[in-house]
């Protein structure tokens, strides 16, 4: 969606760079929102309903709402949600600013649970308001933890028409920066009991240096279940995975996002910089670079699975002409699918028929026989409408979906849910149907793991191609029949393969490599008596990003993403995996374990831990996020019992809710400690704590007088002592306003053990 056209655009506007991490109200340089070209361009077609267009013009000269999703696959977002509602939003509901009433937040109608809120505040008055400076910390602090995303509304709408389920294989091609990424890993994990569901998320950039701001955005999410490669996507290679005979197969998707590179004329309200160099020519320097993609991206695409193609573009060269191109080559093995149900309270007008092409000059084309031969290297068929009305009519584009700003206060948006019902005519090998009965008012998606049995499994070492088939002979095979305008080529005619094979190109920063760890490494076996590691504990889904010298960080990834690198580890570039769920203390060997325990992964490791826990209260919390390092006096009795039993070293510290105590957090909570000496302390990072303290209804807020102290020289003695390498840097000065008592006299008396600030 509006991604920059680097391989060829690299000058042109986008609507991407900035459309998914909008800030609130963004202050807009003094600039003229006029382009005649434009309104003439859109007028001719026809795209905006009769009486409308005023209406249309005037919404994108308006600033666009800013919009926050509560990010759902955690069971935190129902709490979350309750303190946005009941806290935040009714202290602003009669709130006045220069005797202005401002407007309060509102549910994004068609999105799901109200996960979604949109809102029109701006920077400038959010900062006239102590109350709305309250708002604007909460909203960084949650968006740092990764329990908020701010994303434009039009962006959240692919992910929703994917239909994740927690089992699906699914390949994001133009991922970054990662917001629509990022719903797809809270669907896979919509079932927090799950640590390891059996689908995973491979997200996709062509650019190096925008794949690092998507680790990132996934990292905020702390999932074992994602992989973020560098590949241009119009020929991401084919991976092969290790079915249960143990031969290699082709790896097919049970969900594809397709959401290419554009002109991005849909986000004038935010990227203003389109007014001025918008033209009819983005378009058509795109079209190709766009075909190729959708085209990469269904025959990577299980039969049975969904596709959904999108742009930030209203222009029907871009959306309609693509989808109407890959329908008609595909020869009946895709269809658009009716999504007209699925998002009640969405309004969208239906996908056009008939659309004319326009050069910058201001020439019209309605047809291709009435281009020149001479235009014939910029203007391509597949732009057309197909000239055959029964096929146009079979191919059923009123089923797209196409978002225009003045009917819900949005960004422009265009939308297309395909399924594939066969093998693309141009591939050899397909893959094969799920045996299993299909479940639902829709057919279960089709395996994503297995080759068919007439199609032979890969030979051992074989390597496949980057292109479009898997084999030279595939190319040889597809140049034959292969789909007009499938690919770069020049030809006049249109025709040519699907992308041909290259040789993998590795540029960027050189990552460290992915080591897994063998099951007998000496690294488990003090772990195993320490935290009493469970038989089931997947010790071959462990990893590290060293094969020499100590293990810093050890990751974990899930079998299936463990299954796909070790079979490819040739084929792609890998920029980042897994999750972080131990990390080596300083002279940890004495607390009888090297490794202690990391925040990011305690939810996918807590269920293999089978000792060295201790079940804390609301109460208890409280105290550990507060205090530097409080006494074991400090917590309730119960907890203190359970944490005197146990020797010094890493902790898991758990909460569990009491369905009876309404008032209180309604989710589990886990947090990483360190049992001390005499004291405990809470490993958990600055922005994570706020997230929990205002769970238990305490209000937060940064000092803006800035960042905290630095330790005493005896509590930095201590922390060494104690293995808490990253403790001190995460214990800034909080205010806390939620009537607790002013101090402690025990607390006082050691300088170890001061109050933040209650």
């Amino acid at each position: 969606m509006g991604k920059r056209s680097r391989q060829r655009q690299k000058n042109q506007p986008t609507g991407r760079d900035h459309r998914d991490n909008a800030g609130w109200g963004a202050g807009y340089a003094d600039i003229v929102k006029e382009n005649k070209l434009f309104e003439h361009y859109y007028k001719e077609q026809g795209l905006i309903p009769e009486g409308e267009f005023e209406q249309f013009m005037d919404a994108m000269r308006e600033p666009l709402p800013a919009t926050i999703r509560i990010t759902g696959y955690k069971s935190h977002a129902k709490e979350i949600l309750h303190c946005l509602k009941e806290k935040y939003f009714k202290e602003i509901q009669d709130l006045e600013i220069d005797g202005q009433k401002i407007e309060a937040p509102q549910p994004l109608s068609w999105y799901p649970d109200e996960q979604a809120w949109h809102t029109n505040m701006s920077r400038k008055i959010i900062r006239k308001s102590p109350l709305l400076e309250k708002f604007h910390q909460f909203l960084v602090s949650e968006t740092e933890s990764g329990n908020i995303s701010r994303q434009e509304a039009v962006s959240m709408i692919p992910p929703l028409l994917l239909k994740i389920e927690s089992h699906h294989k699914i390949l994001d091609l133009c991922a970054a920066p990662g917001s629509k990424t990022a719903q797809l890993i809270e669907m896979l994990h919509s079932d927090m009991d799950v640590p390891f569901p059996e689908g995973f998320v491979i997200a996709n950039d062509v650019d190096n240096k925008r794949c690092y701001l998507l680790v990132h955005q996934a990292k905020r999410l702390n999932s074992p279940c994602i992989m973020v490669v560098n590949h241009d996507a119009s020929c991401i290679p084919m991976l092969q995975i290790q079915g249960a005979d143990g031969k290699k197969d082709i790896l097919f998707y049970d969900r594809v996002l397709c959401d290419v590179p554009c002109s991005g004329d849909g986000t004038l309200r935010k990227n203003i910089d389109v007014w001025k160099k918008w033209t009819t020519s983005n378009s058509l320097h795109l079209h190709g670079l766009q075909m190729r993609i959708a085209v990469r991206g269904v025959e990577q695409l299980a039969v049975g699975g969904r596709m959904v193609y999108s742009t930030c573009s209203l222009n029907p060269i871009e959306d309609e002409a693509v989808i109407a191109a890959l329908l008609e080559k595909s020869e009946g093995a895709l269809e658009l699918v009716d999504c007209s149900s699925d998002m009640p309270g969405l309004k969208w007008m239906p996908g056009v028929t008939s659309w004319k092409l326009m050069t910058k000059e201001g020439k019209w084309y309605a047809d291709w026989s009435e281009v020149p031969t001479s235009r014939h290297t910029q203007i391509r068929p597949t732009m057309f409408p197909p000239t055959d009305a029964e096929k146009l009519a079979g191919m059923h584009l009123e089923r797209c979906m196409r978002i225009l700003p003045h009917h819900q206060n949005t960004g422009g948006f265009f939308v297309a849910v395909l399924m594939k019902k066969a093998p693309m005519p141009w591939n050899k090998r397909y893959p094969k149907l799920r045996k299993e009965a299909p479940s639902g008012s829709e057919a279960q998606t089709q395996s994503s793991l297995v080759a068919p049995a007439e199609s032979p499994s890969l030979p051992e070492g074989e390597q496949m191609q980057e292109g479009g088939a898997e084999s030279k002979a595939d190319v040889e095979e597809a140049q034959e029949g292969a789909p007009k305008g499938a690919c770069s080529s020049d030809k006049q005619d249109g025709v040519c393969a699907p992308p041909p094979s290259k040789k993998l190109k590795l540029s960027g920063y050189k990552e460290d490599p992915f080591v897994f760890l063998n099951e007998e490494d000496p690294v488990f076996t003090s772990m195993q008596s320490f935290y009493n590691l469970s038989p089931n504990f997947p010790k071959m889904n462990v990893l590290t990003r060293t094969h020499e010298g100590k293990k810093r960080h050890l990751y974990m990834v899930s079998k299936e993403l463990r299954n796909v690198m070790l079979n490819n580890s040739e084929r792609m570039k890998v920029i980042n995996t897994g999750v972080k769920v131990w990390s080596r203390n300083s002279d940890g060997e004495e607390f009888g374990c090297a490794f202690r325990l990391a925040q990011e992964g305690i939810y996918t490791l807590q269920p293999y831990i089978r000792s060295r826990i201790v079940s804390v209260s609301v109460e208890d919390i409280k105290v550990l996020l507060t205090q530097e390092n409080p006494f074991l006096s400090r917590l309730e009795d119960d907890a203190r019992t359970q944490a005197q039993k146990i020797a010094m070293g890493s902790i898991v510290l758990k909460y569990i809710p009491n369905p009876n105590k309404p008032a209180e957090p309604q989710c589990p909570i886990q947090l990483c400690g360190w049992r001390g000496k005499t004291s405990i302390r809470a490993f958990v990072p600055r922005n994570e704590r706020y997230h929990y303290l205002r769970m238990l209804g305490v209000e937060v807020f940064r000092d803006k007088q800035g960042a905290g102290r630095k330790p005493t020289d005896e509590e930095a003695k201590e922390k060494e002592e104690e293995g808490g390498e990253e403790a001190m840097a995460d214990q800034k000065e909080l205010h806390l306003e939620n009537g607790s008592e002013n101090g402690s006299s025990e607390a006082k008396k050691d300088g170890n053990n001061k109050e933040t600030c209650v």
